[in-house]
């Protein structure tokens, strides 16, 4: 079991304030997860390939394709600013 010096550390090095009842409260909490992983450890998975994903799943985006706007000219028109065929925005970051 955790006790609440080590949930203190693992509070510092994330940067969280925690008080004494938070540290003893979440050591008890922290103690029963790894409790858990301990019992999943416990089988046997020498046949189980290792997946990311307990469901098959597959890219089902479209693949990227250049078309030009048909009524560039038009939209260049509804522009505040144009320079060079590039729209012009204000600056954002200083130099």
């Amino acid at each position: 079991m955790l006790d609440s010096a080590q949930v203190h550390k693992v509070a510092l090095l994330a940067r969280l304030e925690l008080t004494a009842a938070e540290e003893e409260q979440y050591a008890q909490q922290m103690s029963s997860i790894l409790d858990y992983f301990e019992q999943l450890s416990e089988l046997d998975t020498t046949n189980v390939e290792p997946t990311l994903r307990a469901i098959d799943v597959q890219n089902i985006t479209r693949v990227d394709e250049h078309v030009d706007y048909p009524n560039l000219e038009g939209l260049y028109n509804s522009a505040p600013s144009i320079e060079g065929g590039f729209f012009k925005v204000p600056k954002i970051m200083k130099d």
